[in-house]
């Protein structure tokens, strides 16, 4: 049963051909099943996760003025779904393993002084001030309650956590000291709501061994994690590859589980607002990248909004960019290429012709057009300017591509930088984008390293957000009015 949201899983598996440099493995044996019988008593049909408590209890109590606020009430009403998305941004109401109201008690209160002090300033300009010290000498009273009512939904998380109603399947990886501890650690105090099934690992004679079942190596994470309902996989060091566990991590199987990290040098590691603990063992929560759902819905909605206002409003522009194109170079003013979008699905990549390659093989398989003598002065300044990506707004508005993602590229590329960098194909978690943080970050032309591309494009999708979009696309258009293209 989680407390948590989770990512939907991808729709097939992104990762690498598997490498064959690696140090042959300690142990080699095949891996054990997960005992099938329920754990540590029942697992009950429903998924509850906290947000389900929270979240209206917190909408409630915010509301709750109306009651004896009636002449405020579209005031009372803003507030409480502004409170309620900066409560809510970022994972808040993803629970913490170890619940303090006293750790959570500034960012609740500072979010919802900012919510009461916009619609407090929005008030004062619509009715010049009347009414505001009313409004605000009754309502910030009432925010009190929701401070109340976190306490009353910690406590019932907490007694349902010792009570095993809420017990996250927890698979460690990792066989050594620390997961030996941190194993005992849960096992003594069901108030963190997570309980080991097994753990992994590829070393002999494990010391976890004593505290939990050896259910396999790391090869097995997959198969353990989807066949015995993982919420959690807890990463508490041991024997194992690194760049192939995170690999494995991200795997479909394990998109929807909670990625709990025990740092390498934990005596190092202090707590801050974002850090949580076991006991004294601080944790660190790697964040799972929203791709589904609302957020993504909204992306989308966007997309499809700026693609057909862009297409209106720059219209103009793109039929003088035909024009030129035509007069320089004759008939065939649009480019069609093939390139690989989400999912390794081809799509019909559209553009301004800036030159004629030689044969279809030329254009699908030459890598750079740098200095090539068959582009002219137009073709030069829509490359320059970044004018030649402008049908590419079709694109989007069609759903072949989104405003910023990874950018797309051909098949045959595809194929061969999949052959040889460590988990490019990751990038096609997402849509292609128009322009992307590795284009605005200065990787574009020919002279940019593939790897950093690809390192920089799975950075923005694993650290995906609306407000990362929103920063790419000012840089972007930074980038365009200072003429910083190829």
């Amino acid at each position: 049963m989680r407390e948590t949201t989770h990512g939907a899983a991808a729709r097939h598996d992104p990762r690498p051909p598997p490498r064959t440099d690696r140090a042959p493995r300690r142990f080699e044996e095949p891996a054990l099943p997960v005992p099938a019988r329920p754990l540590l008593g029942f697992r009950s049909a429903v998924h509850w996760q906290a947000w389900m408590l929270v979240l209206p209890v917190d909408a409630v109590l915010l509301a709750v003025p109306v009651l004896w606020l009636p002449q405020y009430g579209k005031a009372v009403l803003a507030m409480t779904v502004i409170a309620l998305a900066l409560l809510s941004g970022g994972g808040r109401y993803r629970a913490r393993l170890h619940l303090s109201v006293l750790d959570d008690l500034p960012m609740v209160i500072g979010r919802l002084l900012v919510a009461a002090a916009l619609v407090a300033a929005v008030f004062a300009l619509r009715h010049d001030g009347v009414g505001v010290e009313s409004f605000l000498l009754i309502v910030l009273p009432g925010l009190g309650l929701v401070v109340i009512g976190r306490m009353a939904t910690t406590r019932f998380i907490l007694a349902a956590r010792k009570r095993r109603v809420v017990a996250h399947r927890t698979l460690v990886v990792g066989g050594g000291p620390l997961a030996a501890d941190v194993i005992e650690l849960l096992a003594r105090h069901p108030r963190y709501g997570l309980a080991v099934a097994g753990f992994l690992d590829d070393g002999r004679d494990p010391v976890a061994a004593e505290h939990a079942p050896h259910v396999g190596t790391l090869a097995a994470l997959e198969r353990v994690v989807a066949e015995n309902g993982i919420d959690v996989v807890l990463v508490a060091g041991g024997e194992f590859d690194e760049a192939e566990l995170l690999e494995r991590v991200r795997a479909p199987e394990c998109a929807g589980c909670d990625l709990l990290v025990v740092p390498r040098l934990p005596a190092f590691a202090t707590q801050t607002a974002t850090g949580d603990h076991i006991g004294s063992v601080p944790i660190t929560r790697i964040r799972t990248p929203p791709l589904h759902g609302v957020s993504w819905s909204l992306k989308r909605a966007f997309d499809v909004a700026v693609s057909a206002l862009a297409l209106v409003v720059l219209a103009p522009v793109m039929a003088a960019c035909a024009l030129a194109v035509r007069l320089e170079g004759g008939p065939g003013v649009i480019f069609r290429q093939a390139r690989v979008g989400q999912d390794g699905r081809h799509f019909e990549c559209l553009k301004f012709r800036s030159m004629r390659p030689a044969s279809e093989a030329e254009s699908a398989t030459q890598w750079s057009v740098v200095g090539d003598g068959r582009i002219g002065p137009v073709g030069r300044v829509l490359r320059r300017t970044s004018l030649d990506e402008l049908p590419q707004l079709w694109n989007i508005l069609r759903g072949d591509m989104t405003l910023v993602g990874p950018r797309p590229e051909r098949p045959h590329f595809v194929e061969k930088f999949s052959s040889e960098l460590p988990r490019y194909d990751h990038r096609h978690r997402v849509p292609s984008g128009l322009t992307g943080l590795a284009q605005v970050s200065g990787l574009r032309g020919a002279d940019t390293p593939i790897s950093d591309r690809a390192r920089f494009d799975n950075f923005y999708i694993e650290n995906w957000s609306l407000w990362l979009d929103a920063k790419v696309l000012l840089r972007t258009i930074a980038e365009v009015l200072f003429v910083r293209g190829r």
